[in-house]
């Protein structure tokens, strides 16, 4: 296990693919997904193509989303990260925990983390995170990082903010 980040309450590891199962299980709760533009994840076969596709080709840059787990117990809560956008050389800053634990501050305590590690460890420029307008949770943390509004925007089809770390 590949640990990459540790806060005061959780650590910030690297996927495997053994993992395709957390993946499942975070994307079978619509609330969770409902602003991801995703749906849920249909199988094993799936979620192994998240993680080989999509997940670990980030994971060469040191970047990436990453498996959240509380300290205390280790249990697997969602995930966090990092996700380089060739296509406007912009990074994302990007998040998704398991409903139980919305409203803890784990999003921010992971997000913080990583913007410090992308912007003092990798020196990264152009961090940006987008939410939609109708996920005020969102939004919310997003402001609370310090993450200062840039424009409006389709994601996933539906009406977004950008924000960008200044």
């Amino acid at each position: 296990m590949k640990i990459r980040i540790e806060t005061e309450r959780l650590y910030l590891r690297e996927f495997i693919i053994e993992d395709a199962q957390l993946i499942i299980d975070l994307n079978s709760d619509i609330d969770v997904y409902r602003y991801t533009g995703d749906g849920p994840v249909k199988d094993i076969e799936e979620a192994k193509r998240i993680l080989t596709d999509i997940i670990f080709p980030q994971y060469k840059n040191k970047i990436g989303r990453w498996a959240v787990h509380l300290k205390s117990n280790h249990e697997f809560i969602g995930w966090c990260g990092l996700k380089h956008l060739a296509e406007t050389n912009e990074t994302d800053l990007g998040y998704r925990f398991f409903k139980k634990h919305w409203g803890k501050g784990y999003a921010t305590e992971s997000a913080k983390a990583l913007l410090d590690y992308g912007v003092n460890t990798l020196k990264l420029k152009n961090i940006i995170a987008r939410a939609a307008k109708e996920n005020l949770a969102s939004l919310h943390v997003i402001k609370k990082l310090g993450m200062v509004y840039v424009k409006d925007e389709l994601c996933a089809h539906d009406p977004a903010e950008v924000y960008i770390l200044k």
